[in-house]
């Protein structure tokens, strides 16, 4: 693996329009060469105003002295996008969906403390409607490692089918309905930079084969665990069963053993996960 030490966060706009003109050239397939390079971020200090305003579209509370638990995955978003849209990333970056995560802390991250950030691509996989790659993130502080993700992103290589509700099994308790705007995937996106096109408008989404814009998977795990709470180690894992379209309702659903749930309007499950201490 070959380090590269990066003395500022990469700039998203001309990565994100980089990938977006190297997509069409590019053909999903598990067997390419997985990118060797690992960028590393140091001196890491989070905006406190751009956390503010990412709390508030995620419905943390603010002003907390500890950073949400998916908040480094916005911190880790511009050098992952810097591999993603790179010549050796084997995946086109327009449409991806981000299909899993991932997350474990050790214990809780200050808002105020200063970070190692690095991001590389774990692995390539063949699934059933593509090829999903595997991005790694970790954060160190004082030399410590007190924060890690694996996201798994998918390449679609059919088109997107809407399925029907599943039986799922039993289905979580209820404890909240949710009124999703239209404009959340655009709310998401300022905040946290990622302005796929499959989350912003309905007209950039049917490109994707996607009849309305679908919220960001990493909005709806902040949101469940915003409501749900973690403890300071911890560790979660999630799943993104099925793209939640904007505007919509959403029901969130938990239980007393660490997991829960996101439902749609007609009952799919979205969002599946579980939260552990650690």
């Amino acid at each position: 693996m070959h380090t590269v030490t990066l003395a500022a966060p990469p700039a998203l706009g001309p990565l994100l329009a980089r990938g977006a003109l190297r997509s069409p050239f590019k053909h999903p397939a598990p067997d390419a060469p997985v990118p060797r390079t690992r960028l590393v971020l140091p001196g890491v200090r989070v905006d406190l105003a751009r956390l503010a305003a990412y709390e508030r579209v995620c419905g943390f509370p603010t002003g907390e002295s500890a950073l949400p638990l998916t908040y480094p995955h916005v911190l880790g978003f511009p050098l992952a996008m810097r591999l993603m849209s790179g010549r050796d990333f084997p995946l086109p970056l327009l449409g991806l969906v981000h299909t899993s995560v991932e997350i474990e802390r050790s214990s809780a991250l200050p808002a105020d403390g200063e970070y190692e950030l690095s991001v590389w691509v774990e692995e390539l996989a063949a699934r059933r409607h593509g090829t999903e790659a595997v991005v790694a993130t970790a954060v160190r502080s004082r030399g410590e490692a007190v924060w890690s993700s694996r996201s798994a992103y998918l390449a679609r290589t059919g088109p997107t089918r809407r399925r029907g509700p599943a039986d799922d099994g039993a289905r979580l308790p209820t404890l909240a309905e949710w009124r999703l705007g239209g404009d959340v995937g655009r709310r998401y996106g300022a905040v946290s930079g990622d302005r796929n096109p499959i989350h912003l408008h309905p007209l950039t989404a049917r490109l994707f084969g996607f009849p309305r814009a679908i919220a960001h998977g990493m909005w709806t795990l902040a949101r469940c665990l915003a409501a749900h709470g973690t403890p300071a180690a911890t560790a979660v894992r999630a799943r993104f069963r099925a793209p939640v379209p904007l505007p919509g309702t959403v029901a969130y659903g938990a239980d007393g053993a660490g997991r829960f749930e996101l439902r749609g309007e007609d009952g799919r499950l979205c969002l599946a996960g579980t939260v552990r201490g650690s």
